[in-house]
């Protein structure tokens, strides 16, 4: 393996053109650079032509200068990843369910606005691949709608989620006979979320089953597209239906005993969060979503 500060002598000769000024810019005697020299040409073989005024690369000089300056970014990038302290640049991971996820990509790009250094990498996921992907350090913070007890994460509240009944803005439902005019816009938790929910609202109720389905969507974004369009009425987490940009089309029912849903943040118990992650924290506090940060 090549020394790394022979590395350091040729990119230096190669910029500075002269023996003595590279020796004055790296601090050394003259005679350290030419026996540096000498290490790296015994091995590559000839890299400098040597003029009485001009140092040329030879086709070898060229392609080694190109390599120097790889390794040189390629230890810029190792020590930008494994620095704590700089919270400007790097990436932020974050895996969540799609409820919550619709609030927080937007939030957190208002983070990247302010500083541009930052990447956010955002996916929406169920509980279980949001656990593996923690653990397997493919994301560093993680969003589950139960506390998980493994040693290994650490798992602290990060907000509550209330389940809402959604119906058409023009419409209006007092009975479940309301609910059966309707028709029920199921989604791949709408059932569970229905029978949870409207076990509050509407005691006694002959269940979800009973109800017309009017349609279904498994996109998060989606569900309330066509609840807005008059033909049904769904169960979702409220951040979902905070994010849908057309609220005067909806309506949002009341009644009942709430059901409230807590999240968790999750990340690795072994070592402490990197800087920007607690940066990202720190903004979403700030934003009113986080209460622990």
């Amino acid at each position: 393996m090549l020394n790394p500060q022979w590395l350091r002598t040729f990119t230096t000769l190669a910029e500075q053109g002269n023996f003595t000024r590279t020796a004055n810019h790296l601090g050394l005697t003259q005679a350290a650079v030419s026996q540096h020299m000498r290490h790296l040409e015994s091995q590559l073989g000839p890299l400098m032509i040597r003029r009485p005024r001009q140092l040329e690369l030879t086709p070898a000089g060229h392609a080694f200068l190109a390599y120097c300056r790889e390794v040189e970014q390629a230890d810029k990038r190792l020590q930008l990843r494994l620095s704590e302290a700089d919270a400007e640049h790097g990436e932020i991971s974050l895996i969540s369910p799609g409820s919550i996820g619709l609030s927080l990509y937007t939030k957190l790009l208002d983070l990247q606005q302010v500083q541009p250094g930052l990447v956010i990498r955002h996916r929406f996921a169920p509980d279980d691949e949001v656990l593996d992907a923690v653990l397997s350090n493919r994301y560093e913070l993680g969003l589950v709608s139960l506390k998980p007890d493994d040693p290994r994460l650490i798992a602290t509240l990060f907000d509550e989620e209330p389940l809402e009944l959604v119906a058409p803005a023009q419409k209006k439902v007092h009975e479940w006979t309301d609910l059966q005019r309707l028709g029920f816009i199921d989604h791949p938790d709408g059932q569970a979320m229905a029978t949870r929910l409207l076990s509050r609202h509407f005691p006694g109720h002959p269940g979800i089953r009973t109800l017309p389905l009017r349609g279904f969507s498994n996109q998060i974004g989606l569900i309330l597209e066509p609840v807005a369009r008059g033909f049904g009425f769904t169960v979702l987490p409220r951040h979902a239906r905070q994010a849908f940009a057309r609220q005067e089309e909806i309506l949002v029912v009341k009644g009942g005993a709430p059901v409230v849903d807590k999240l968790w943040l999750i990340y690795r118990a072994e070592w402490p969060l990197s800087s920007r992650a607690q940066l990202a924290l720190k903004h979403l506090r700030h934003m009113g979503m986080f209460q622990n940060a």
